[in-house]
């Protein structure tokens, strides 16, 4: 007969719940529109290309706010994973802690599921879970936004070899957990498919350039 209450936290698949939750509560937080809002009383998601993400904050927002937006979706994806990682130890959920973010930044259930394209928060995971993963989406991504001024050319090619070289390190390298591949293959798809009308327009030379207005 068992006595005594039960410790929940020794139930993996309720640490998985708990945190995939969490991950994507965090990731729904909509900074871009509240930074919109503030900045200059616009629902961003009326303008440009209609996402909350950084490059239509800046846009319709300006610089500052879309410095903000940045740090802040950074941010949000950081934090889902590293609650679970200290609070867990478990790479399969810091896995899914951090994808759940990520889908929560795409489809936030706080404004009707319109969210952005995953970039920022994306890029932010990488470095949580290997910095040399995140440094190299970082070389590979900034460069080509400078190169082209087209930021989702760099943002594809940063999630595309960001998301890669992440699930080599973690098939090949000792010390970096099996899970993390998940992340890398999924994740990097996620971003991918949100840019497909970006796609679109960069085949078709329609895509908007940094620094044009919405």
């Amino acid at each position: 007969m068992m006595t005594g209450s039960v410790d929940w936290t020794s139930i993996p698949y309720l640490q998985y719940m708990a945190f995939i939750a969490a991950g994507y509560l965090l990731g729904s937080i909509p900074f871009g529109l509240i930074a919109g809002k503030v900045f200059s009383g616009v629902d961003v998601r009326d303008h440009g290309s209609g996402r909350t993400g950084m490059t239509n904050v800046l846009r319709t927002s300006g610089v500052k706010a879309a410095v903000l937006v940045l740090a802040l979706d950074m941010l949000k994806a950081v934090s889902a994973i590293l609650l679970a990682k200290y609070l867990t130890h478990n790479a399969g959920i810091e896995t899914a802690a951090g994808l759940a973010a990520l889908i929560g930044h795409n489809w936030p259930v706080f404004t009707g599921f319109r969210g952005g394209r995953g970039t920022a928060s994306g890029w932010a995971s990488l470095f949580v879970y290997n910095p040399i993963s995140g440094l190299i989406a970082t070389l590979v991504g900034i460069p080509a936004v400078a190169l082209t001024r087209y930021v989702s050319l760099g943002s594809l090619l940063g999630a595309c070899i960001g998301g890669l070289s992440l699930s080599l390190m973690a098939y090949f390298m000792v010390g970096v957990p099996d899970a993390y591949v998940w992340f890398g293959i999924i994740g990097s798809t996620i971003v991918v498919a949100r840019h497909k009308d970006n796609i679109g327009r960069l085949v078709r030379g329609e895509e908007r350039k940094l620094g044009q207005k919405a």
